[in-house]
């Protein structure tokens, strides 16, 4: 089968903070590495590093803190072409599995059992050009769409591609996300409600309860 291998940064049981399972406890599997570079990036300590690990180690870290759901996150983790082989082996292992990607990297390959969380990057996060607009109608219903928004610019932008790409008939949850530290949520919160938009809005729960710090 050849090298199954993977680059972890991290390992962690916590409360997912955001998207459909939120609030959730779940296992976190950080993998290593991401050719992006956005500026409000919270996790840049997972660009270099990390552990070479088998699938089988990281199975027996995740069976060890005996949960129900995982989420695969990174960095990038589909910048690695293992991380396909390990959301198949933990949707097998019976786990609800979800990924967080960027956008930027094909999803069509990923397990149809996973929820792809693709995160559509907006002009102010410096790697707009980066989105990859052929994985749009490869999204299913339990997949999902972030939008980190940065100032009204984004919103707006934001907002038109929800209507230009149909967003909501193409998947149960599309968020909107205040840029941590960056605009206020009460903005973010008033200008959805102004425009009468469908879609849902998030604020990072694991922020609130531990700050920015890794780990969480």
């Amino acid at each position: 089968m050849g090298d199954t291998s993977l680059r972890i940064t991290e390992i962690f049981y916590s409360l997912q903070g955001e998207a459909a399972t939120a609030g959730l406890a779940t296992v976190f599997v950080r993998l290593t590495g991401c050719p992006l570079r956005c500026q409000y990036c919270d996790s840049e300590y997972a660009f270099f590093g990390g552990e070479k690990q088998s699938l089988e180690q990281i199975l027996d870290t995740v069976t060890g803190y005996k949960p129900r759901h995982i989420c695969v996150t990174g960095g990038e983790p589909l910048a690695q072409p293992n991380c396909l082989l390990l959301l198949e082996a933990l949707c097998d292992a019976g786990y609800e599995v979800s990924l967080e990607t960027s956008g930027a990297m094909p999803i069509e390959q990923v397990d149809a059992r996973v929820s792809r969380v693709v995160d559509i990057k907006t002009p102010a996060s410096g790697e707009v050009g980066r989105n990859l607009w052929d994985n749009i109608p490869l999204l299913q219903p339990q997949d999902q769409i972030k939008f980190v928004i940065c100032n009204r610019d984004d919103y707006e932008w934001a907002r038109l591609k929800v209507e230009e790409l149909r967003l909501l008939e193409r998947v149960e949850n599309v968020w909107f996300s205040p840029s941590f530290g960056q605009i206020e949520a009460r903005d973010l919160a008033d200008w959805i409600v102004e425009d009468n938009l469908a879609v849902r809005f998030q604020l990072q729960l694991h922020k609130l309860l531990w700050g920015d710090q890794p780990g969480y």
